[in-house]
């Protein structure tokens, strides 16, 4: 229909309905996690439609990693977009890092700033639904799940402090917490939203098999920064390279790590997925590093490489090779990429010696 040629009174019943639906348009913030999936769909189930966002960072939040905050999403669309899901992926960069460097709240028991990082993605998420004329905020929070980020009075400082005061629903704990907004003025059924608090995971779990969510995500293992091991080595990296790249930051999800010097470090492929991360993370002036005769890892040094730094490489690459009993002396190869090798050969490393090098131990 033609809005400008219909009669007045036709065209103020359309453009009402618009306003509301406009106004019934919900943004989510969808990581990838179970609880998240369960807020979307308890929005979806009231016919509300979603924009959800998925948010990316070089911490763990990435299609690569293997926990909640790396669950495809993409079938959550198949499943559910007839009831109006869709999904934008929106990278977090340079200013996330930042944040992750210097959180103003701090930090959990690891490098963990779960108020910023809570703060950061919802002021994003704001500015999308202010442009793309949403009503309000959808998370899937749960009211005391995470003692650091998810209780009542931090749910009412971040939102005050954001000017969203009202407008951040949270329906797995909506019951528990104070009506927003569109409770109030009818655009979402309170009545049919939850009342769930604490740690527990038996009522998502009853949910999930209810909506036919089949892949489900563990709980943990999403974020990075929650890692201890993790934590370890990004706090060695900005201790010796303030300035690291991302680059760095990739290198921090594989191997076992071994600070060599205060501008040099060895990293040791644990697996055949790591070596090729490694393989392929690698730039032209590290040093690649690998036994000759042996099924092994893929070593790389990376900063001021010098000989001593390189034959503990040889030493670690040898210590983690498949060497048959017996043999001492190992060949191992050492080059760039691509690049001519030259060989050593050495003894394996003895745990004794390296461990006082080793970094965030896992």
């Amino acid at each position: 229909m033609d809005i400008a040629r219909s009669p007045p009174i036709i065209r103020r019943k359309l453009r009402l309905e618009s306003l509301q639906n406009m106004k019934r348009k919900a943004v989510a913030l969808l990581s990838g996690g179970l609880d998240s999936m369960l807020a979307v769909r308890l929005l979806l189930d009231q016919g509300i439609p979603v924009a959800a966002i998925r948010f990316i960072t070089h911490f763990g939040c990435d299609p690569v990693s293997a926990g909640s905050c790396g669950h495809d999403v993409e079938p959550l669309v198949k499943l559910w977009g007839h009831l109006g899901l869709e999904v934008k992926m929106a990278h977090l960069g340079q200013e996330y890092i930042e944040m992750v460097k210097n959180p103003p709240h701090g930090r959990g028991k690891n490098m963990n700033p779960c108020v910023d990082c809570r703060i950061m993605m919802l002021d994003w998420s704001r500015e999308f639904m202010d442009r793309h004329e949403g009503g309000f905020l959808v998370t899937g929070e749960v009211l005391n799940q995470r003692p650091m980020s998810q209780t009542l009075a931090r749910f009412h400082e971040i939102d005050n402090q954001l000017g969203l005061k009202g407008r951040v629903l949270r329906p797995l704990s909506a019951k528990l917490l104070p009506p927003t907004i569109p409770e109030i003025e009818g655009l979402v059924d309170r009545s049919r939203l939850l009342d769930i608090s604490g740690r527990g995971r038996t009522r998502q779990y009853e949910l999930a098999r209810r909506w036919g969510i089949e892949d489900v995500p563990q709980p943990s293992g999403g974020c990075l920064l929650t890692d201890p091991g993790y934590s370890a080595r990004l706090r060695d990296l900005w201790d010796h390279d303030p300035d690291g790249e991302v680059r760095d930051l990739n290198f921090l999800r594989v191997g076992r790590h071994f600070r060599a010097s205060e501008r040099c470090k060895i990293i040791v492929g644990r697996n055949e997925r790591e070596n090729a991360m490694i393989e392929a993370f690698a730039a032209p002036e590290d040093v690649l590093v690998r036994a000759r005769d042996h099924v092994g890892p893929v070593t790389i040094l990376r900063g001021e490489v010098d000989d001593p730094a390189v034959r503990q490489a040889a030493m670690l690459t040898a210590r983690y090779a498949d060497i048959p009993d017996g043999d001492f002396l190992i060949a191992v190869t050492a080059g760039p990429k691509g690049g001519a090798s030259r060989t050593l050969f050495v003894t394996p490393a003895e745990d004794e010696t390296f461990r006082p090098m080793r970094v965030g131990l896992r």
